[in-house]
């Protein structure tokens, strides 16, 4: 357990690295050669160029400026000053959604603070239950909590009100949120420019017809089923392989113009390569050449296997991208069922093109449900067995278990500050190693799922880490014990008392939790903003692949906000500060801290670093609100857990009233607001008409022709994948059958065919 020193040593030590790490990145924004890397954003948006002073063979490199350097933390206004429609603008609402989440956390966290500081901790401290236990070692942040509160007393009864005054104002708080994200939403989807998705949707189990192609028979049902807006459709082709080849030419590509480079350099030694795996073994050969004709080989393999997809009948998926005549039309056939047989023809919004996942669209659509059966039955095992080296690397990240494992640090061990560095510090550093590889895990699970877009992948990922978060960091955090010890209590005990047993463990795991927040929520952002991958990243790159200023420019790695990584992690801090306000409120100023400076971090990201990857319209909301409420009820019910212990059987029935007025409120919420996330309003669809009257010449059908094309056919295969409509008056629908060579139906007649 870590005492007052231990947290204070930890405090020290992780903002120490948070101001090292902030003064860092400062000073390295302000060099010229590192531009292109603290702010791609505005280079991808044709703003920004070379600064101004980077013309000498010195200042090329170091900005020499020392005014600059008196100024170097303005970076922190500047991220506050712009204001939120024109952030809205600039970097999507997805992101200024995102960035609301953690300024929702200090609305609701700042006035709890403030009431439980007042209240509660005086009435905590000025218990005295722990000084009545003998041989019982705690330390002075647990006289502050609820633990020293004796049994039966009626200063519990001021808990149970502020549980009460905290549930109610975050309720508040989050309907106050809700509404307005669903108002910058609509405004958003209302005032939008015109995107490709706003018109199309993805029609999935295309049903086989014998008579007709796939491009035919889609072509024809929609002719039939939607005459007045039907506009051009294009089939969904299995290109994975293309996808593959064209990937492998591409990094073949960038092998040869580091080789090329290479050799300009040192023209006196031809560079050389082995033709192994990663050039790890093999023959040595001459790289230029080796690569040249490896490129000619890719090439060859390449356009055989672009004829293959165009002629063969296998390659056309039972899939394809409709687009409409107007936003009604295609918000009419993406939320209405398409034949009396729900099995097919099964009709959704189309993701944005950069939105939609090519590789999962191959996948049958009987598959699905084997694929997501499957991959529930591994996420549950990886969820519980993944405790296992958590709570082992844990077990030994402590002064026993280090004793234990290297006797010979005993006497370094026993130093103080070792000592504190160890228990305030090592235990939360161990857990966010350990974390590290698991949302790279959960993508490739929700990958192996079927999901067709980036923004279903990151939202299903997240919905698998929080919970994955909320069994390993904070259920398998608390409940006591070896490795083995902590499974067996969470698959043998029953349902009725995990609640007792969490909230008796709940108070004593306070002090790990701060340090787990100091070492992710503070340490942890700050060296967010360093970007420290992208930098050694585009150094190399521009050392050994680019050769003109063009070049720079796919060197640049501006990233993106990763919703599936980011999110669940911020839900931690929600849950903690949920469940601690009551029972430890010296918890909240650290996690304060923490929503406050990722606020910060976050909004200069997003204005000057991360690329918009898709465009959701904060349509990830609904998943945020529900994860909150989840945090508040399970506060809930620790609390009613550890005051049953308390001898306190009058508070049962109204610590009872607080999860179900949590279930009501959600239910009410669902009702006012989750439509307009779920569904396209038809009254916004209707601005169609404002369009074609202040834009009359446009062209609609150019416009989304090569949208949903996918990208290895963009740049001269277009016409050959979209089946387009050219005569756009037309009436007759030709149609293919065995038992009549052709014949033409009329839509009049259309409705006994289909």
């Amino acid at each position: 357990m870590a005492s007052l020193q231990d947290i204070v040593v930890s405090a020290a030590v992780n903002l120490g690295s948070a101001l090292a790490f902030l003064i860092t990145f400062a000073i390295l924004r302000l060099q010229p050669v590192n531009d292109r890397v603290y702010f791609p954003k505005w280079y991808l948006k044709g703003i920004r160029g070379s600064p101004s002073h980077s013309r000498g063979p010195v200042t090329k490199f170091v900005n020499l400026d020392w005014r600059m350097y008196i100024r170097f933390l303005n970076w922190m206004p500047q991220a506050l000053r712009m204001p939120e429609p024109e952030l809205v603008e600039h970097a999507g609402l997805d992101s200024v959604a995102y960035i609301r989440i953690y300024l929702l956390g200090l609305k609701i966290f700042v006035p709890i603070a403030v009431l439980a500081f007042i209240i509660l901790v005086p009435v905590n401290f000025t218990g005295d239950m722990l000084d009545r236990i003998e041989d019982l070692t705690y330390s002075n942040i647990d006289k502050l909590s609820i633990s020293n509160i004796p049994r039966g007393s009626n200063r519990f009864w001021a808990h149970i009100v502020m549980a009460y005054v905290f549930t109610f104002w975050t309720f508040y708080m989050l309907h106050k949120e809700y509404r307005n994200i669903m108002t910058m939403r609509l405004e958003f989807l209302a005032n939008a420019d015109r995107r490709p998705d706003q018109f199309s949707v993805l029609v999935r189990n295309v049903p086989p017809d014998p008579d007709e192609s796939v491009s035919d028979y889609v072509e024809h049902f929609f002719r039939v089923n939607h005459p007045d807006h039907y506009l051009l459709h294009g089939v969904v082709y299995n290109a994975n392989k293309l996808a593959k080849l064209v990937d492998k030419k591409k990094r073949s590509k960038n092998w040869l113009t580091y080789y090329e480079n290479k050799f300009e350099r040192y023209p006196a030694i031809r560079p050389t390569t082995k033709t192994g795996f990663c050039g790890l073994w093999g023959a040595r050969v001459d790289a230029i050449d080796y690569y040249t004709s490896e490129i000619q080989k890719l090439s060859e393999e390449e356009l055989a296997e672009r004829e293959r997809v165009k002629c063969d009948p296998k390659a056309v998926l039972p899939a394809a991208f409709v687009s409409f005549r107007s936003r009604w039309g295609a918000a009419v056939c993406a939320q209405t069922q398409q034949s009396s047989d729900p099995t097919i023809w099964l009709t959704e919004w189309a993701p944005e093109p950069t939105d939609v996942y090519w590789a999962n669209l191959a996948i049958p659509y009987v598959e699905l449900n084997i694929r997501r059966l499957l991959m529930a039955v591994a996420f549950f095992f990886l969820v519980f067995f993944f405790m296992v080296p958590i709570a082992f690397v844990q077990s030994i990240a402590n002064i026993d278990g280090i004793q234990r494992a290297f006797p010979f640090l005993k006497s370094l061990i026993q130093k103080k500050f070792v000592k504190a560095f160890i228990q305030g510090v090592l235990p939360g550093l161990v857990l966010k190693i350990c974390l590290l590889s698991v949302p790279l895990v959960l993508m490739t699970m929700s990958k192996i799922e079927g999901f067709t877009s980036f923004s279903s992948l990151e939202r299903r990922t997240a919905r698998k880490y929080h919970l994955f978060i909320l069994v390993n960091v904070f259920l398998g955090s608390i409940i006591t014990g070896t490795a083995f010890q902590q499974l067996y209590k969470l698959l043998h005990q029953s349902a009725t008392d995990l609640p007792r047993t969490v909230g008796v463990s709940i108070p004593m795991k306070a002090t790990f939790f701060i340090t787990y927040i100091m070492v992710d929520g503070w340490a942890g952002i700050a060296i967010e903003i360093l970007r420290v991958v992208p930098f050694v990243l585009f150094h190399l790159k521009n050392a050994l692949l680019v050769k003109t200023d063009q070049d720079r420019e796919p060197a640049m790695d501006p990233g993106f906000l990763d919703f599936a990584t980011y999110e669940p992690r911020i839900q931690l801090y929600f849950l903690l500060g949920l469940v601690y306000c009551v029972i430890t409120p010296i918890l909240l100023p650290f996690i304060i801290v923490f929503f406050a400076f990722a606020y910060l971090v976050f909004r200069h990201q997003i204005i000057n670093v991360y690329d918009r990857k898709y465009e959701s319209a904060a349509a990830f909301w609904l998943d945020v609100h529900l994860r909150i409420l989840t945090g508040l009820f399970i506060a809930q019910l620790i609390l009613l857990g550890l005051l049953s212990t308390k001898s306190l059987g009058k508070s049962t029935p109204l610590l009872i009233a607080l999860p179900v007025l949590t279930i009501w409120f959600y239910i009410i919420c669902k009702g006012q607001f989750e439509s307009a996330f779920v569904q396209f309003p038809l009254q916004n669809a209707m601005m169609d008409t404002l369009e074609r009257a202040t834009k009359p010449n446009l062209n609609l059908r150019l416009y989304l022709r090569d949208a949903y094309v996918h990208p290895v056919f963009k740049g001269g295969e277009v016409n050959l994948l979209y089946n387009i409509d050219l005569e756009e008056d037309s009436l007759l629908i030709l149609t293919k059958w065995v038992s009549q060579s052709s014949r033409v139906t009329s839509l009049a007649g259309s409705d006994a065919m289909v």
